[in-house]
Parts: C-alpha cells; sequence; structure tokens
C-alpha cells in the first residue's frame, strides 16, 4: 500500500524593528540580560492597561496583503485564556477567526524543487509572544524580555506533500519578513518558531474530502528549519509503520515534541479538536476601522520582494535559477550581490564568487555577511583586477581567502604578494617550449587529432608559472607554438 502525507503549518515569526512592544512600552529588542526589556504591563501588575503599538499592527497587515488575504474592516483583540508561568496575566492577547484576525483566506505562491506550487492561507494574525522558560536539571528559569513581543502567527491549510516543500515555504516567508522589514527572522535568537501538523493518508483516496484525512499529528515548537525536516520525515514513517501494523486506527490526536537527541517525536499528551481557551474580546482594547486609504499607503510600502528579484537576475543577468534562488533567499546577501551590480561589477562573476566561495566562507565559519570585513567593493576590485589582467584567476583566489582571513583590501594583498599577471611574450613562450619539450607524447597527441590535450598543456605553463601568466594569452600563444613543431 502507498500513502500521501498532508502537511499544515502554524509558523510564529516575532515582528521586529518597532520601538515597544506589542501592547507596552517596554522596549522590543532582543537581549541576552534576562529581563531587561520589561514594564509593568509584561508582568499584569494590577491597574496597569494594554496600549496597541500601531508600527506592530501596520507590518502585520502588510504581511496579510502580501499573502493575499482578506483584510478586516475593524481590528479586535481578544482574550485567550489559560495559564502557565510563561504568562502573568493568565491569558494571551491575541486575535481568533471570528470577528477576524489581520488577514484571512489567502495563498502564496512558491517554489519547491525548482517547481511553483501554491499553499493556502487560513489566517494570519497579530499577538503577543509568551516569556521563555529554560528547564533545568532540577530548576526552571523564565526570562520576560520577550512576553509582550508583537508576535505574526500564520496558519496554512494542509497542502504540503513532503517537508521539502514545507521547508521551501518556511525560507520563502523568512525572506518576505526579512524582505520588508516585518521581521529579521532569526531562529538563533528564537523569532521563529514553528508548529508541524502531520497525517497520513491512502494514496488512491481523494483528500479534498476531510473524512480521507488520517489522524493528525501536532509537532509543537520545532526551532529550526532543520529539524522541521527531520520531525516531518520521521512523523511520516512513524504514521506508515503504524498503519502497516495495524495500530494507526487506535492512534488518537496528539501534541508531540521532537527529541533532538533520541532524532525523534515524543508524545507529550492527547488534544481534541477543540480546546476551550474561552476566548472573548479583550475589554481593554477598544476595536478599531481599517481604513482603505491605511490599507492602501502600506501596499505602496511593499519592496521588491525575493521571487521578483529572483525573476529579474534571471531574465536581466541571465543567471541560472538555481544560483538566482540561492542569492535572493537571504535579503542580505541578495542587498551585497545588488550593491556589486551597482558598482559595476559583471552580474555572473559576481554571482559565482558569491554562491561559491563566499557563502562557503560563510557556512564553514558559521557566520553572516554582516560579519565579514569584505565588502562588495572589495569583491569588485577583485572582478576587476581579473578582467583587467592585473592577476590571474588563480591569483584572485587567493586575494579573496587573504581578504577574508587577514582583513586587508585587495590592494593591499596584491601589493604585499607582488601578484602582477605576466603578459610578456618572450617570458610565456620560453617557458611554453620548455613545457612542449618536456612533453612530446601529447604533442604528438595532438597532432594525431587530441586537440583537448591543449588545455592540460595550457595547465603545466600556468603551474610552472606559478599562476602569473596570463591565461588567454598563454593559451593563444601555446596555440601558436605547438602548430609549429
Amino acid at each position: 500500500m502507498k500513502y500521501k502525507a498532508l502537511i499544515g503549518l502554524e509558523m510564529h515569526c516575532e515582528i521586529t524593528g518597532t520601538n515597544t512592544k506589542a501592547f507596552s512600552s517596554a522596549k522590543n529588542s532582543y537581549s541576552t540580560t534576562p529581563n531587561e526589556n520589561v514594564r509593568p504591563v509584561d508582568m499584569a501588575f494590577p491597574g496597569t492597561l494594554p496600549v496597541v503599538n500601531k508600527e506592530a499592527v501596520k507590518k502585520a497587515l502588510m504581511a496579510s496583503i502580501i499573502l493575499n488575504c482578506k483584510q478586516p474592516e475593524y481590528i479586535y483583540f481578544e482574550r485567550k485564556n489559560y495559564y502557565y508561568p510563561d504568562l502573568p496575566k493568565g491569558y494571551q492577547i491575541t486575535q481568533e477567526t471570528k470577528p477576524a484576525p489581520v488577514g484571512i483566506y489567502g495563498y502564496l505562491d512558491y517554489y519547491a524543487n525548482g517547481e511553483q506550487k501554491r499553499v493556502r492561507i487560513n489566517n494570519i494574525h497579530l499577538e503577543e509572544d509568551a516569556a521563555s522558560l529554560d528547564h533545568k536539571e532540577n530548576t526552571s528559569t523564565i526570562d520576560y524580555n520577550r512576553a509582550g513581543v508583537p508576535l505574526l502567527e500564520l496558519v496554512t491549510y494542509p497542502d504540503f506533500k513532503n517537508a521539502e516543500e514545507a521547508v521551501s515555504f518556511l525560507e520563502t516567508m523568512r525572506s518576505i519578513y526579512q524582505y520588508t522589514g516585518i521581521s529579521e527572522g532569526d531562529s538563533k535568537k528564537g523569532q521563529i518558531r514553528c508548529d508541524v501538523n502531520v497525517s497520513i493518508m491512502d494514496e488512491n483516496l481523494d483528500e479534498t474530502k476531510e473524512e480521507n484525512w488520517g489522524t493528525k499529528i501536532e509537532i509543537k515548537n520545532v526551532n529550526s528549519f532543520s529539524t522541521v525536516k527531520d520531525a516531518i520525515n520521521y512523523e511520516i514513517e512513524r504514521q506508515i509503520e503504524a498503519k502497516e501494523n495495524g495500530t494507526y486506527d487506535e492512534m488518537e490526536q496528539q501534541t508531540r515534541r521532537w527529541d533532538d537527541e533520541k532524532q525523534e517525536t515524543v508524545y507529550m499528551r492527547s488534544k481534541v479538536d477543540a480546546i476551550d481557551y474561552k476566548y472573548f474580546i479583550e475589554p481593554n482594547i477598544p476595536k478599531f476601522k481599517v481604513k482603505q486609504e491605511w490599507l492602501e499607503e502600506i501596499r505602496l510600502l511593499i519592496p521588491e520582494l525575493p521571487n521578483e528579484r529572483k525573476e529579474k537576475y534571471i531574465k536581466e543577468y541571465n543567471i541560472n535559477t538555481k544560483d538566482a534562488e540561492t542569492i535572493v533567499k537571504e535579503k542580505n546577501i541578495s542587498d551585497y550581490f545588488e550593491e556589486c551590480i551597482k558598482l559595476k561589477c559583471e552580474p555572473k562573476e559576481a554571482s559565482n564568487w558569491i554562491t561559491t566561495r563566499l557563502l562557503g566562507y560563510l557556512n564553514k565559519n558559521d557566520i553572516t555577511i554582516k560579519d565579514i570585513y569584505m565588502t562588495p567593493k572589495m569583491l569588485t576590485e577583485i572582478c576587476m583586477s581579473v578582467k583587467d589582467g592585473k592577476i590571474s584567476s588563480q591569483q584572485a583566489k587567493e586575494v579573496f581567502t587573504l581578504v577574508l582571513e587577514e582583513n586587508k583590501s585587495p590592494e593591499e594583498i596584491i601589493k604585499e604578494k607582488g601578484f602582477v599577471q605576466n603578459s610578456n611574450e618572450e617570458e610565456i613562450i620560453c617557458l611554453i617550449q620548455k613545457v612542449l619539450d618536456e612533453n612530446e607524447q601529447a604533442v604528438n597527441d595532438y597532432k594525431n587529432g587530441k586537440t583537448n590535450i591543449v588545455g592540460y598543456l595550457v595547465g603545466q605553463v600556468l603551474k610552472a608559472s606559478q599562476g602569473k601568466f596570463n591565461p588567454g594569452l598563454t593559451a593563444k600563444l601555446l596555440n601558436e607554438e605547438i602548430k609549429k613543431r
């Protein structure tokens, strides 16, 4: 029997770039100092009242517009009642689908495995984040810096068929949040978290009919995209195994968590379809009208988005699809590339350096592009030095590495290392003749029709010159010399 998966996501992303939190005057800023950004409202002290952060609402509405959602006529906030130590009030200020959150019933087109996909959006709503708990062996600590930070929760329909699609969507959304300034989208700071819902069904059944869906399993608080992928793949296999051994029908709807050490999902609690949070309208925040003029103002503020940049790179700069997708995935990388283009760096050259050597260096050292010394101007200087024949492509690679490692400009490195590309024809011909004398068999092979041997011989000459000869001129002169023999 073959099966197919139905995967839905609940993506939580902290809104950044607002001076204060969602409903208090506390600073909305990441801090490693516990309980630094806290005000009486965050701690639910008696007599304190919430005040709505207009900038947070504006950013939430921008996300709603981008996701092709329907915006409400009035903004309401509600109380979601439940007790937990990370909620001093005993409730969370949030939005439910009734009356309506900032956006409902939208969609987003994204790319996965080179194909365009569409996911339906059930809703996106604005709420306040909870405090963060750190559970140790014998104690638990709580940090209220995060309490009250404006948080966007995006709820999709179960339109993803595999982990790759789910992760591609999450990466697309993170890029959108970064490009628009809605959020930094930094998972290392806990700004992005995700709940994953997974069920399976027989492959030949109609997935549009909910009665055919299998038991929905929720995996809570997955905090990295790689973990989302692992959790989905594990859960699909676990459910298939239950199908095969006949225990699937007995499986209750439940909430699980991902165990990094065991690399598996672990049972937390059973979950019925509707938990009674006793939602009711927040009495201390009056509803307010969303004027069409304001929505149009917000729409005009939406910048060029990742997919738009990708299409531009492919059509205008002739960058291949894979490299274009790689560049636009992170806004800071794309901005770096754009700056290189403004400095007249040839787009394909800039793309090659960024997608191979630069990203390789960042990944190897687990740093961001903001952490490196090399500016777009420096990378452009390296590209121009090769184009002008000042240094060879091999020397350029060494200059690139040394700029990153020694925090010196390309010009300083070139002077220190004496990297000057030699275009003296007499010297090049002299070394070519020496290489040809040492490779008589290769010369004979060339004369017998194996003309591709020229590449090998050029490589030998360049190697003997320690990469100082002009490669193009060397190839030209070698062709001329070999034909004389």
